[in-house]
């Protein structure tokens, strides 16, 4: 590991992830390769205009464009531009004759929402959408790898709650390999 002199940075030369590594406390972002990563939590609130705050640590990642859709478990999903076309690529491969892909589609596109933030890193979140994840004023931002994932704070809690046992006594693993 190597200090480079900024608050809270440090580089570290990893091969395992294709080359130099740069981790921040400060940041939500993290470099691996060419691979962006989502992480934390964040709480802002809906203005009554249906409007969102982004986190400031997403905003230079989500500057260029975003998709809101539909996600699973009523929340929505924020993809940057860039890993929405990728998206959209691979589920042109899937076959037209399959009924669930088809479904799947229509929903997800169906819900999709681009936006640029404005200066202020809003973004406003149509009423279909606030509908679907049941968003009023209080909402979680959650940094989800590849994408955010916006919820309502009570259905936020309540996920996790549900969830945060099962995840810590976890005894095998869930995706062979990974650890």
């Amino acid at each position: 590991m190597v200090e480079n002199g900024e608050k809270g940075s440090k580089v570290v030369d990893n091969a395992r992830f294709g080359g130099i590594v740069r981790e921040s406390c400060e940041s939500a972002k993290v470099k691996l390769g060419e691979v962006r990563m989502f992480l934390g939590t964040h709480e802002p609130k809906l203005d009554e205009k249906g409007r969102l705050i982004l986190p400031a640590r997403f905003r230079d990642e989500l500057a260029n464009g975003l998709v809101i859709t539909k996600g699973q478990e009523r929340c929505l999903y924020v993809f940057p531009i860039s890993e929405f076309t990728a998206i959209t690529e691979r589920l042109r491969q899937a076959p037209v004759t399959e009924k669930a892909a088809r479904d799947y589609m229509r929903v997800m596109f169906a819900g999709a929402h681009d936006e640029v933030p404005d200066k202020q890193g809003r973004v406003t979140i149509p009423m279909g959408l606030r509908n679907y994840a049941a968003l009023e004023k209080e909402c979680v931002v959650i940094g989800a790898n590849t994408r955010l994932e916006i919820w309502d704070a009570p259905s936020w809690g309540t996920y996790l709650a549900d969830r945060e046992k099962g995840f810590a006594d976890v005894s095998t693993e869930v995706l062979p390999g990974l650890f």
